[in-house]
């Protein structure tokens, strides 16, 4: 598979004359609205077998066939040419598929108001196949340790229907807004405690949960140790169940990072005590907060190589966003973002016709336009080069796999190199 970069006055046509593919197949395999309305700066998904590589300034055989994992001889036999011969800048040169590797992928799917819309659904239909998890959200806990249940529909149905894992995500919310009193009352009245355990196994086995996942947030720090109490009592009571158990957990850099989201999530504790965990590796950039690429490799990376100290890295899930987001420049605190999902972005860089740039830093895409009242905006979101060098992350720390936050949102490029990198672990 190849991951394409539109360059001024390029066509559809021509684009898929270069890679031995149809205009049909790429316009298919990236949902273009209208093939012959391409963006300048968007990536596009070329679904061929293996890829091909365009020799640079500087560029060798034997580098270039390092950098694909694999030898110059290979590289000089599959192209027949020899392994001595001198490379011309801009020579085709096809790259074998690489060899995937298993992963798992849990994607959160979030109903909202009184129906599950349509829509989402449709979603959570057309992400399943690339799913080990599948993750309502969620279940919030209530102060009296029972639950109040989200809108399910058809969402155990998808899961059964894909071999997805069901996951049964349980919070600390109380009207949609993370609690630390609703946490402490949980984590240290043991009657309660014992309620609450009760109904999530009840609830659980009525339809059809196997992996119980704990997003407690904002916790009292001096309620750490009670977390990490709870967990070890919920792990034995599932595991009698045959279930799995799996935390949601801030992105930290070191043990004693500060502040109210951090200080109760305790890396160790949880690498030893339950199955896995989701770090929410995401919202550097977020709606209430300036520009900026809303996961930036160097966070999640700086993140993730910490968390592989403390927990071992088969239990580690990337958390990413499959949204970004649209600001009013300049940016006024109070003001909150526009979410876009990656499709949303491209077709309003398409309709103010400016072209999308690409940060290598942040690895991310973005560009800027001035809409109809002359306002200035900042739209970050995610392509196919961005979520590319989050599975090349995922592979060099040997990770479990990636969770996303959330469905609804379409980026059909990233289901497409989940398949090209990873065979996806099916558990149920």
């Amino acid at each position: 598979m190849q991951i394409h970069v539109v360059k001024p006055n390029e066509t559809i046509t021509g684009i898929a004359r270069v890679y031995g593919s149809t205009a049909g197949d790429i316009s298919e395999a990236n949902q273009l609205p209208d093939p012959n309305e391409l963006v300048v700066g968007q990536a596009l998904v070329i679904p061929i077998v293996g890829s091909f590589y365009f020799v640079r300034q500087g560029d060798s055989l034997y580098a270039i066939a390092r950098r694909y994992g694999t030898t110059a001889a290979e590289l000089a036999r599959i192209n027949r040419i020899s392994v001595s011969q001198s490379l011309q800048i801009g020579q085709r040169l096809y790259i074998p598929p690489r060899r995937k590797i298993p992963a798992e992928f849990n994607a959160y799917v979030e109903p909202r108001g009184r129906t599950v819309a349509p829509a989402l659904e449709t979603s959570a239909r057309e992400a399943a196949p690339y799913l080990t998890y599948l993750a309502p959200f969620s279940f919030q806990a209530r102060r009296d340790g029972t639950l109040k249940e989200p809108l399910l529909n058809n969402f155990p149905a998808i899961a059964r229907a894909n071999k997805n894992t069901l996951m049964m995500v349980i919070t600390n919310q109380e009207n949609d807004q993370f609690s630390d009193e609703l946490g402490r009352i949980l984590l240290n009245n043991m009657p309660i405690q014992e309620k609450f355990l009760n109904t999530i196994v009840a609830t659980a086995k009525k339809y059809g949960f196997t992996d119980i996942h704990f997003d407690f947030e904002y916790l009292r720090p001096e309620d750490r140790e009670a977390y990490n109490r709870f967990l070890r009592r919920a792990r034995d009571r599932f595991r009698r169940e045959g279930w799995l158990i799996s935390t949601a957990l801030a992105p930290k850099t070191s043990a004693g990072q500060k502040g109210k989201w951090y200080e109760a999530h305790d890396y160790r504790a949880h690498g030893e005590i339950v199955d896995f965990v989701v770090i929410m590796t995401y919202e550097w950039g977020y709606s209430g907060g300036p520009a900026m690429a809303v996961s930036p490799i160097d966070p999640v990376r700086n993140v993730l190589q910490y968390a592989v100290t403390e927990i071992p890295s088969n239990k580690i899930m990337m958390g990413q966003n499959l949204y970004g987001y649209d600001w009013t420049l300049p940016f006024v605190q109070g003001t909150v973002a526009k979410a876009v999902s990656p499709q949303q972005a491209i077709a309003l860089a398409d309709r103010y016709n400016v072209p999308i740039q690409y940060n290598t830093k942040a690895q991310a895409p973005f560009f800027r336009y001035q809409d109809a009242a002359g306002k200035q905006h900042e739209v970050w979101f995610e392509d196919a080069r961005s979520i590319q060098a989050k599975f090349d992350l995922i592979k060099e720390l040997r990770l479990r796999g990636m969770s996303y936050w959330k469905l609804g949102l379409s980026f059909p490029q990233n289901w497409l190199l989940i398949t090209e990198n990873f065979n996806v672990t099916k558990r149920a």
